[in-house]
């Protein structure tokens, strides 16, 4: 017999072999009929799969992500199929699950697929997941799998096979369809009800710009139609916010390919908002003892050699400058944190000194594939609100709690309220990814752990998750679509101040090492703003959007009063355009709507007359006439509050 502990604490015992979905049986039929996967000592596996020591299970289902996850999965497997099926001979690369669905990248042999086609695709899934066949998983060794795929003609299988070792390699079939796969997947096709095909895509094959362009189609399913209609609404308004269309109507920032792809340009409005962003948390930083330092773009590679970051990415995604010196060689800056690590050694440090925060919006550069650059959210050149903190060990938690609580200042004054805290800790046992020792590993996992845990905050727990040098603690906010984001970042790391070699004095007299916070609320300028975007769908808070009033005279006989209070409003400090074109009052009034300018101010010769404005609220309408005065008032007391997009 063995002892399987369930989430709730609860002990039952059952005899060795005893799968996840004789488990959920024995519980109720009603759970066996919605499990999906089990999650077994931690690793997530078929439910079908027969466990035969202690161990701790967690069944899952639809409203667990690693359910959600596996269905996605093995929904793409069950496209893979319906592809088979009408496209004879088409080849497969890869098809994962992804946060919001699945793809799979495809080799037609030259034969192209249209959205029209997609329909007859989904056609068949529904066909084949309707049979309610079995996804089966069967071990095979490497000349078994290759032996197959070279019969089939599928040279990517072949490709992956022969990367991996004998003894791990598994084949799942579902109907007349079998892949190569880890795994795991649902128990069969029947619990896929609701199925679309969302997008065609190009994709190189492994993300290589040298390797063959395949064809990615992307996918949803759900286990009712009812939740699809809702997913595909969330898609429409999806689009609607998308921050790349936003930005170009807004005229917030453009991209250039003689510039270069993922190297963002911001535009006046856009250079606006962002300064303004920046400002706001350099005064927070200011406030709170940070320090402001600025570092070069460039760095020389020892400098990266020294951080181990040229180790552990260099070759993949940093860039290498060679200069005319025979030898010498630099690197376009892809962090802050050397830099930093620097400037604290360039003088003695006391423990009196102690904590010191250095702070800087400083503009990094890493290597993207074209295929995964994605309008400000995957870009080649970013600024980071970076800061880093050089601590006592007896200061750490102090500390990383402090810088808890401007990140949720930063959260709560652009209404990102649903978030949660997520402790990204090393692989549990795969640990020769790392540097450092157990030791310091352990005591900055437990700073983190405890600090979160004294903050309340509501946490998840992943593993492998951490940076290379130290855990994190990641936040996971959801927009306004319900969509999850990670912005913000906090990490603790006593290797580099070791790597560096950096000290301080003590009280006795003794040389020790600093404990080093990493911290970035907003994570990078690019993204964050991105994300804003399509929280607030492009109407950003009054204390941040670019113009805040739109002055519309009717008439040429209003242009003098116009700029009158235009001038008024300057200096209040209140951001005004007068929109002086010749153009109806009403046309007017409708393109700053749509520009999304959350006040407008309609002046004609009655408003001349009467030394008044007439004010209307974007998404509101009209709000009467008032004195100058009083809607400078209005303005201001929304200002200081910081009242959040409408």
């Amino acid at each position: 017999m063995i002892n399987i502990t369930l989430p709730d604490g609860a002990v039952r015992q059952y005899e060795a072999g005893v799968t996840a979905m004789d488990i959920a049986k024995s519980i109720s039929e009603g759970l066996a009929r919605k499990v999906l996967a089990a999650k077994v000592n931690g690793q997530v596996v078929d439910s079908s799969r027969p466990i035969t020591t202690d161990s701790t299970l967690q069944l899952l289902t639809w409203s667990d992500a690693e359910g959600k996850s596996t269905m996605w999965h093995s929904s793409a497997h069950l496209m893979a199929e319906a592809l088979e099926s009408i496209y004879p001979g088409v080849k497969f690369g890869y098809g994962p699950a992804l946060e919001g669905g699945f793809y799979y990248d495809i080799d037609l042999g030259g034969r192209t697929i249209s959205d029209e086609d997609l329909r007859k695709v989904e056609t068949k899934m529904a066909e084949l997941a309707k049979a309610n066949n079995p996804y089966e998983r069967r071990e095979v060794s490497k000349a078994e799998a290759l032996d197959y795929f070279t019969q089939k003609g599928d040279e990517y299988k072949i490709e992956t096979i022969g990367e991996l070792q004998d003894g791990k390699i598994t084949f799942y079939t579902q109907g007349n369809f079998t892949d190569l796969c880890r795994g795991p997947h649902i128990p069969s096709t029947g619990f896929i009800k609701a199925i679309k095909l969302t997008n065609i895509a190009g994709a190189y094959w492994r993300g290589n710009e040298k390797n063959k362009m395949l064809t990615r189609i992307y996918g949803v399913t759900f286990p009712n139609q009812k939740e699809l209609d809702e997913h595909l609404f969330l898609l429409e308004e999806a689009k609607k916010r998308d921050h790349r269309k936003l930005g170009k109507e807004l005229e917030l920032f453009t991209f250039s390919e003689k510039v270069g792809l993922g190297l963002p340009l911001w535009l006046p409005k856009g250079a606006m908002l962002r300064e303004r962003l920046q400002a706001f948390l350099q005064k927070a930083q200011l406030d709170l003892g940070y320090l402001p330092v600025v570092t070069p773009h460039i760095g020389n590679v020892n400098l990266y050699k020294t951080s181990g970051h040229y180790e552990k990415y260099g070759k993949d995604s940093f860039q290498t400058i060679h200069t005319p010196e025979e030898g010498e060689e630099f690197m376009l800056k892809p962090m802050n944190c050397p830099h930093h690590c620097e400037i604290y050694k360039a003088s003695p440090k006391s423990y009196k000194d102690l904590p010191v925060r250095f702070a800087e919006f400083g503009t990094v550069y890493r290597y993207e594939q074209h295929g995964e650059l994605h309008g400000l959210t995957r870009v080649r050149g970013f600024t980071q609100d970076d800061a880093h903190l050089f601590c006592r060990p007896d200061q750490v938690k102090e500390e990383f709690m402090k810088v808890i609580d401007l990140v949720l200042y930063v959260f709560n004054s652009l209404s990102f309220t649903e978030y949660t805290a997520q402790i990204s800790l090393r692989h549990q046992t795969d640990r020769d990814k790392y540097i450092g020792t157990d030791e310091n590993w352990n005591l900055a996992e437990q700073a983190i752990i405890e600090a979160a845990t004294e903050k309340g905050l509501n946490t998840v727990t992943e593993y492998d998750e951490a940076a290379f040098y130290g855990p994190k603690l990641d936040f996971m906010v959801k927009d306004a679509l319900g969509r999850k984001w990670q912005l913000g970042t906090i990490q603790v790391d006593y290797n580099l101040p070791e790597r560096f070699d950096l000290e301080y004095i003590g009280a006795d007299n003794q040389r020790h090492r600093p404990v080093m916070i990493h911290r970035a609320p907003f994570g990078s300028l690019e993204r964050f703003i991105a994300v804003l975007i399509e929280h607030c769908g492009g109407k950003f808070p009054l204390w941040l959007t670019p113009t805040q009033v739109k002055i519309l005279p009717i008439s040429d006989k209003s242009q003098a009063y116009a700029e009158k209070v235009a001038e008024l409003l300057k200096k209040a400090d209140i951001r005004a355009e007068i929109d002086d074109r010749g153009e109806k009052i009403g046309k007017k009034i409708r393109e700053t709507e749509i520009a999304k300018v959350p006040y407008m101010l309609v002046l004609g010769e009655k408003e001349a007359a009467d030394n008044k404005v007439a004010v209307r609220r974007q998404a509101k309408g009209d709000l009467g006439a008032m004195e100058i005065e009083q809607f400078i008032t209005l303005v201001q007391e929304e200002v200081i509050n910081r009242k959040s997009f409408e």
